[in-house]
C-alpha cells in the first residue's frame, strides 16, 4: 500500500513537472508571430500571437465580459470562434451546453491566439467604452469594505441601466506584474453620469481588491470599460424579493436610486445577510429610501450575532428569514445577488415558496 501512494505521488510529481516545463516553454520559445483576428466577417485586426484570445482584443478596446478577469471561472466571455482555435478545452466544458458547442461558441479566456482566427461578436460589444477616471473618494463601510467613488473624465459621462456592472482595471503594481480586471457592480445614482461607485470588500490576497484597499488612493488615475450584465428591473408592477450579502448591496443602491428618480412604487423587500452587526453596511442610505420609498422595506438578517452585541432584527441565515416572512410568491419577482452558493441557495428557497425560476434575475459572478 505505501509502495503504491508513494508510486502515485511520484507519477503526480512528474505530471505537475512536465506541465510546468510545457508552459514554460511556450512563455519563452514558443512565437507564433502577427496573426489576423477577423471579426463577424469584415473588420481585420493584425495582433501579435501569443496571448489569449480575450487580452489580445482587450488590448485593441474590443471589451468582451468578464467577471473573473479571465481565470476561467465565470463563463461570460463567450463568442464564437467560427476557425483558428484548436479542439474545444476541458475547461471550457462546464460553460458550454451542447448547442454552443455545436454553433462553435468558445471561451474567450481559455482559447490562445496561435494562428489567423474568425471570430463573431454581438454588435452590441462594440458600444462598450473604456473609461479614464480620478478616484474622488474612498470611505470606509465596514472593517473589510468600502465605497470608491470614480469620476469619469474621458468620456466624461456614462449611460448604464441600474443592476449593470463596469470592469475595473487594476495596473501593474509589487503584487501583480500586469492589469487585470475585476467585475464590479455599479451602485451609484444613474442620474450622475458622470460618477461611477463601488461598493468592494477586500478578498485577503486578491490582486484588484489589494490594489483598491491598500495601494490606490483620492486622486489617483484609474480606469474602467463598461458597462456590462442584464441585471435590471422588469418592466411590471410585481412585487419584488431582493436577496444579498456583502458587496452584493451595490447594484440594489442604484436601483433604489433608479425608482426614487422615477416615482417607481413597486412593492420591495430587500434581504440583507452578514454574520454579524458590525458588517452591516449603509445602513442609514437604506433606512432614507424607505423614507423615500413608502413600499420599500430593509430586513437586515445577522447570523451570528455576538453576545455582546444588541441585535433584536432577524437572526440566522438570510435565505431562513425569506421563509419565515413569506408563504406564497408565486405572483412575485426575485433578484439576488451575491456569492455563487448564496445565489443557489436563494433560487431553491424561492422557488419553493412558488416563484417561477424564470422571474428569479441575477448575473453570477464566481
Amino acid at each position: 500500500m505505501v509502495t503504491l501512494l508513494i508510486s502515485v505521488l511520484i507519477i503526480s510529481a512528474i505530471a505537475a513537472a512536465l506541465a510546468l516545463l510545457l508552459v514554460i516553454a511556450e512563455y519563452f520559445f514558443a512565437n507564433y508571430g502577427e496573426c489576423t483576428v477577423t471579426i463577424n466577417k469584415e473588420k481585420k485586426i493584425k495582433v501579435e500571437g501569443g496571448a489569449s484570445l480575450l487580452s489580445t482584443l482587450s488590448s485593441q478596446k474590443i471589451f468582451i465580459p468578464s467577471a473573473c478577469g479571465g481565470k476561467g471561472t465565470c463563463g461570460l466571455c463567450k463568442l464564437k470562434v467560427l476557425d483558428g482555435a484548436g479542439p474545444l478545452l476541458p475547461t471550457e466544458e462546464p460553460f458550454l451546453d451542447k448547442d454552443e458547442i455545436k454553433a462553435n461558441v468558445r471561451m474567450a479566456c481559455q482559447v490562445k491566439v496561435r494562428q489567423d482566427l474568425k471570430i463573431e461578436i454581438p454588435e452590441e460589444l462594440f458600444n462598450i467604452k473604456e473609461y479614464n477616471c480620478k478616484c474622488e473618494e474612498i470611505r470606509d463601510l465596514t472593517h473589510d469594505m468600502k465605497l470608491f467613488r470614480f469620476k469619469l473624465v474621458e468620456p466624461s459621462e456614462v449611460k448604464y441601466i441600474p443592476g449593470q456592472y463596469m470592469q475595473f482595471q487594476a495596473p501593474e503594481y509589487e503584487k501583480s506584474k500586469e492589469e487585470v480586471y475585476r467585475a464590479y457592480s455599479i451602485a451609484s445614482d444613474p442620474a450622475k453620469k458622470d460618477i461611477i461607485d463601488f461598493v468592494i470588500r477586500l478578498v485577503p490576497g486578491g490582486i484588484c481588491t489589494t490594489y483598491c484597499f491598500n495601494y490606490l488612493k483620492k486622486g489617483d488615475d484609474a480606469k474602467m470599460n463598461g458597462p456590462y450584465g442584464h441585471f435590471k428591473l422588469t418592466d411590471t408592477d410585481k412585487e419584488m424579493v431582493w436577496i444579498a450579502g456583502g458587496s452584493g448591496i451595490a447594484p440594489f443602491i442604484s436601483i433604489l436610486y433608479q425608482m426614487k428618480n422615477t416615482n417607481n412604487q413597486r412593492k420591495a423587500t430587500f434581504y440583507f445577510g452578514a454574520n454579524q452587526v458590525k458588517e452591516l453596511a449603509l445602513v442609514d442610505e437604506m433606512k432614507q429610501f424607505e423614507k423615500d420609498l413608502p413600499n420599500f422595506k430593509f430586513v437586515p438578517v445577522i447570523s451570528r450575532p455576538e453576545e455582546n452585541e444588541s441585535w433584536d432584527g432577524e437572526k440566522g441565515l438570510v435565505i431562513d428569514a425569506v421563509t419565515r416572512n413569506n408563504k406564497d410568491l408565486s405572483n412575485a419577482e426575485g433578484y439576488l445577488c451575491g456569492s455563487p452558493g448564496l445565489i443557489d441557495a436563494s433560487v431553491k428557497t424561492l422557488t419553493g415558496l412558488g416563484m417561477e425560476e424564470e422571474k428569479i434575475f441575477y448575473d453570477k459572478f464566481a
